[in-house]
């Protein structure tokens, strides 16, 4: 691992140590960005629940840059933004080439009523930060949404029209990822054998599945969509593929990228030396000139890494810092 990436993940476990207070900066001077400032800038409020936050990591220097956007996962009643798993790699990946990173908690159930409240939060969000977005150094018309598992459902909601987005108050974003959900057709779901976290998110009522399905709330103005699957998942890959087709009947840039990963594989690996992290940088170059530009400023994944156990990757890393 390299030292500016050895430097990003410092900056994320001192976060995990430390509790900040509400709305504060934490600056990290480092060498490593040829004297530039990290700032993480943690529970910035967009509404009045105590779990309507966002964090935001950037970095001094930045201008107009393009924001990765990221909603957690968790059957829509669990997770946090500041899960490991959601943000280390991505920020060590992509906040050294020039994106801000920006990670969202929104209310769980049943603190929130369903996934369609849910998805209202995640809009909210987007359009706050769309608005505070030159404060970070951001474009607040070059955001790319990601989601995983239920995030990316709720991703997926949102996404299904810019044009809702916009009449809301918000701006139209690049393009949105969608990394591993099973249930982009939740009426598909629900009519077969499923997990019974699916009845706690959905219930019985089949005219609210229609509701909170992205495939079934798809429009032509959705903005192009990456959707991400497990090959080892059931499900996961039919789901993505019937999305995407109907988007592309739509006139929507849709495309599926498969991965014989694990579902906590697919959003924790990304950001990581592999071909999963390769194929989602080339959607992200393909929607714009600045996302193309920090994709290509970035150091280039020749060779994919073997995986490694935690003791394994805290050796290395130790003696990458000697």
């Amino acid at each position: 691992m390299n030292f500016k990436k050895l430097y990003i993940h410092k900056v994320i476990l001192l976060l995990s140590f430390f509790s900040l207070h509400a709305c504060a900066i934490d600056r990290v001077k480092t060498k490593n960005y040829g004297g530039a400032t990290v700032e993480v800038h943690k529970d910035i409020p967009y509404g009045p629940d105590s779990a309507h936050k966002f964090d935001v990591y950037t970095r001094d220097g930045l201008n107009n840059a393009p924001v990765i956007f990221m909603v957690h996962g968790g059957a829509w009643k669990m997770g946090d933004k500041e899960s490991k798993s959601v943000i280390q790699n991505k920020i060590e990946r992509w906040l050294p080439a020039g994106f801000v990173f920006i990670s969202i908690n929104y209310r769980l159930l049943p603190r929130a009523s369903d996934p369609v409240q849910q998805a209202e939060d995640v809009r909210n969000a987007l359009i706050t930060a769309q608005q505070q977005a030159s404060n970070w150094g951001a474009n607040p018309e070059k955001f790319i949404l990601m989601g995983h598992s239920a995030g990316a459902h709720l991703v997926g909601l949102v996404s299904s029209s810019v044009g809702q987005h916009v009449r809301l108050g918000g701006k139209r974003w690049l393009g949105s990822a969608l990394l591993d959900s099973a249930v982009l057709d939740v009426p598909s779901v629900m009519n077969q054998r499923h997990y019974g976290f699916y009845d706690d998110a959905f219930g019985k009522d089949s005219s609210f599945w229609i509701e909170a399905s992205p495939y079934h709330q798809l429009k032509a103005d959705a903005p192009p969509l990456l959707i991400t699957c497990s090959s080892s998942r059931k499900g996961a890959c039919s789901q993505a593929n019937a999305f995407s087709a109907k988007a592309n009947s739509l006139g929507v840039r849709a495309s599926v990228v498969s991965k014989d990963l694990s579902h906590k594989e697919m959003n924790e690996d990304l950001g990581d030396n592999n071909d999963y992290t390769v194929k989602v940088e080339s959607f992200l170059s393909s929607l714009d000139t600045n996302t193309k530009s920090a994709i290509s400023n970035q150091s280039a994944i020749t060779e994919e890494e073997p995986k490694k156990g935690l003791i394994r990757r805290w050796i290395d890393k130790r003696r990458a810092s000697e």
